[in-house]
């Protein structure tokens, strides 16, 4: 059977061949492959029978949901636009993304429904508002508008370069940016890691990350759903709830990042008390992998594999990956998937650098991102010649693994020198008593800036900020060395279980302070 041309029938194989099979499993609530598909199409005609058509934008602001990707899907079948909240922003921030995205519904699910109400006044372009929540005089109930929905829907020719879902940039430099993203180039990047990494309808993978984000989408569901596997959602991350879910669900696949991956393994009571032997298969992502981490990963999942990975929302979005099943190099996120050009260039954006050199990582796929919506200028300096110009520092190795550095505006010019935060991290985490590491730069007055390293110890623990400058000075370059280490009990998280490097930087500069003003 040929591949679906519109994303929200993504699941058109296992549909086809095991329809009663589980698809979403989130508390008490199973839904297989067969109802998915009529709650999904239920989905597009109740938005249908709206006015919403193709090409409009609806705005989805859900926690952890299977509603979420039942109208995130059906949306797309009609030809809509999801545009997925990150729910973690301020509401100033989500009013500005569904005002820009010029979305005419909202839907959220219960316990988004009052923020949801909120925003309304401040968006007026929205004309349809629906919540997991009772009717009122301008909400839709969901359930109620489902259930008089058909669950047939014919389906509509798409275009492979058709706008597909427009998810939002953080917006770390300047506003939240719009990314085009198309139904053919998300299907292509979703297909090949399926194969890359023999996924198949034995999977069940665990949903801990946020929906909204690309770590979930393309890590977990849509993956899951081509290859006829099953994923389980739980609210959110939860240390103890994954790993009773793990055993209980017989998880064999989960991705998250390395904060995320330390704080289950520190769960040392809860894990011997629970079988978590079906784990196969751990996707890591967003920064170093200390050996520490992948040694302890090891001795509580002695089956199962952990990689590195690398990917961005405009970008494919993987270009580069590990495969389990293939040749895996500690602190690589892989390599060069078929179809999908590769480089790393110099500052004039054009020389290619040789192997073992920093220089930005640009690539040319079939996934690439059309742009950025209303933003021709942003997405003309972006992506040239057919190029995305990530931002992202790499190196390649003789082997073609490729190891991320750090984002070009992260960089630190410490007296002229360019210091990148990562590989001080990879050093220090080098030290037995490092169980996590990050740097964050603090303005110097002759300097310029310096960095400055926050350190979370491992179990043996025991070492003294002094100690760890010493030990970075034997193996890193005197002018990059942190200038201050501060040592925490464990990382400050933002909304997608990374490492909030505001919060970070913020507590260094208050720290700074509180130094200057010790007595002598």
């Amino acid at each position: 059977m040929p591949l679906p041309e519109n994303l929200g029938h993504l699941f058109d194989v296992p549909l086809q061949v095991q329809p009663t099979a589980p698809a979403v499993l989130q508390d008490d609530v199973v839904l297989t492959f067969k109802q998915l598909d009529e709650r999904c199409n239920r989905m597009a005609n109740a938005l249908a029978s709206l006015g919403v058509g193709p090409g409009d934008r609806v705005a989805l602001m859900f926690t952890n949901d299977y509603r979420f990707i039942e109208s995130l899907l059906g949306a797309m079948r009609l030809g809509a636009v999801p545009v997925p909240l990150n729910i973690r922003m301020g509401d100033e921030a989500i009013a500005y993304i569904v005002a820009d995205s010029e979305a005419v519904a909202l839907i959220a699910n219960s316990e988004m429904a009052a923020r949801a109400r909120n925003l309304l006044p401040q968006v007026p372009g929205l004309r349809h508002f629906i919540v997991d929540a009772e009717a009122t005089r301008n909400a839709l109930n969901y359930d109620q508008m489902l259930q008089t929905a058909s669950p047939a829907f014919e389906r509509r020719k798409t275009e492979f370069d058709e706008v597909c879902m427009q998810p939002y940039t953080s917006g770390s430099t300047g506003k939240p940016k719009g990314v085009l993203l198309t139904h053919g180039g998300q299907i292509w990047n979703i297909d090949l890691l399926c194969k890359l990494e023999a996924f198949d309808d034995r999977e069940r993978a665990l949903v801990a990350v946020p929906l909204y984000h690309k770590n979930a989408m393309l890590g977990a569901v849509k993956p899951m759903l081509l290859c006829g596997g099953s994923m389980v959602i739980l609210p959110g991350f939860d240390a103890v709830q994954v790993i009773r879910s793990i055993a209980r669900y017989r998880v064999t696949y989960m991705t998250g990042v390395p904060a995320m991956f330390s704080r289950i393994l520190s769960q040392k009571e809860e894990l011997s008390r629970n079988d978590v032997k079906s784990l196969r298969y751990a996707v890591c992502g967003s920064a170093e992998v200390s050996e520490e981490l992948v040694a302890d990963f090891q001795r509580s999942f002695p089956d199962a594999i952990i990689a590195e990975s690398y990917g961005l929302t405009e970008g494919g979005p993987d270009p580069v990956s590990n495969c389990r099943y293939g040749l895996i190099k500690r602190g690589s996120c892989g390599r060069q998937i078929p179809g999908s050009d590769v480089k790393i260039v110099g500052g004039d954006g054009v020389t290619e650098l040789g192997p073992n050199e920093i220089g930005e990582f640009i690539t040319r796929n079939p996934g690439l991102a059309r742009g950025y919506w209303k933003l021709p200028e942003v997405t003309k300096k972006k992506f040239r010649d057919g190029w995305l110009y990530t931002g992202d520092l790499m190196r390649r190795d003789e082997d073609g693994f490729f190891y991320f550095v750090g984002r070009k505006d992260d960089m630190i010019n410490v007296s002229g020198e360019n210091v990148y935060p990562k590989e001080i991290v990879d050093i220090l985490l080098r030290h037995p008593s490092v169980r996590e590491a990050y740097v964050v730069p603090l303005r110097h007055a002759v300097k310029g800036a310096v960095p400055v390293a926050f350190i979370v110890q491992s179990a043996t623990g025991g070492t003294s900020a002094e100690e760890l400058k010493q030990f970075y000075l034997q193996y890193g370059a005197p002018y990059a060395y942190p200038r201050r280490i501060y040592f925490l009990d464990s990382m400050p998280l933002g909304g997608t279980g990374k490492i909030d490097r505001a919060q970070l930087e913020k507590l260094a500069a208050e720290f700074e302070e509180k130094v200057k003003h010790e007595p002598a």
